[in-house]
Order: structure tokens, then sequence, then C-alpha cells
């Protein structure tokens, strides 16, 4: 590890890296708060689509109130985070930081700030592809019982309708469900490489 810059404990520039090293923890924490909560997103997008959006349960990670769909993805990728031990790489990569970028006052630059929130953007437009068929598939089938009630006023689409998008909706996500690790693992490896050229690039 490289040596730790001799500074004053009460002087600016001992807060000074204090800061820098607390910016470099909640960057590292939220790049993969970001990949969570934008599958968890998608799961929304997905509930809403099937009419499940009133069907909630309480976060435990978040403490907040999401639906079944999100809650489900939630579950999953959390499995799958520690089924490809990505707890053990984000341990090792926290150990090389320190050789990546020592402690010292020099912190994450402006510049790799920027890059860290545009990757958030094309975190959740990765997410998006999870919700994109069931969503569209689903808006396909709203659009197609608009136009029978149209024909036949005296249908009760709402009895009918709620169960078959239910079922549908259903279907379509065990159709998508494996291609979750797939993007997951694409997800993950987005981050640790942002994290490593960004993050801990400093202000190289």
């Amino acid at each position: 590890m490289p040596d730790v810059p001799q500074v004053d404990l009460l002087g600016a520039e001992a807060v000074l890296v204090v800061l820098h090293q607390m910016l470099i923890g909640v960057a590292m924490g939220m790049v993969f708060q970001i990949i969570f909560t934008s599958i968890a997103f998608a799961g929304q997008g997905i509930a809403m689509s099937m009419g499940l959006g009133f069907a909630s349960m309480v976060d435990p990670q978040n403490g907040v109130q999401v639906p079944v769909i999100s809650q489900f993805y939630i579950i999953m990728i959390t499995l799958l985070f520690l089924i490809m031990d990505v707890h053990l790489l984000l341990f090792a990569l926290m150990v090389e930081s320190f050789h990546l970028l020592p402690i010292g006052i020099e912190g994450i630059s402006p510049s790799n700030l920027w890059a860290l929130i545009n990757w958030a953007g094309q975190a959740f437009a990765s997410a998006l592809l999870i919700a994109l068929p069931a969503i569209g598939s689903l808006l396909l089938v709203n659009i197609s019982f608009g136009i029978i009630t149209r024909t036949a006023p005296q249908l009760n689409i709402f009895a009918v309708g709620f169960p078959i998008v239910m079922v549908l909706g259903y279907i379509i996500l065990n159709i998508t469900l494996p291609n979750l690790p797939l993007l997951f693992n694409n997800m993950i490896e987005g981050g640790f490489e942002i994290l490593r050229s960004a993050v801990l690039g400093g202000t190289r």
C-alpha cells in the first residue's frame, strides 16, 4: 500500500483527504446501487403494464414500497450478485483502489464525475431492455382490448381483460427471465469498468 501523506490531522488538508476518501467510497457504493435500482425500475414498469402496480410490498433494502415484480427482480439479482461472487470482486477492488488512487489530496476529477453520471443513464437504459418485451407486448394487448370494447360495448372488458393481461404478463416474464443473468453480468462488468476508469482513475 502506498505511503499515507504526512498532513496535519487537525488541518484543512486532513479534512480534504477524508472528504476525498468518503467521496470515493460513496461513488463505489452508488454504482452498484444504481444497478439494483435500475432493474427494480424495470420491474415496476412490467408490474404497471400487468395491472399489478397496486400489489406492493416493502423492499427491506431501501425501506420503501415496491411492486411485487420489482421485489422479485431484486431477489433474483441479489442471488446472482452472491452466486457470481461480485461481493468478493468488490472487496478486491477496494483493496486495489489504494494502489489505483492512493490516499492523498487529489481525488475524483469533475470530468470523471460526469463520466459516472453518463454511465448511470446508460445503466437505466440497459435495464429497460428487461421491461421492453413485456411493456411492448402488453401495450399491444391493451390496444386490442380497446378495439374489442369499441366493437362489442356489451363485453365487460374489466372482467375479461385483467386476467388475460396478467397471465400473458407472467408468460412473457417467464420467457424473458433467462436473459436476466447475461444482462446483469454486462451491467456488473460496466460498473467495474467505470469504477476503474472514472472513479479510481483519479485526476489522470
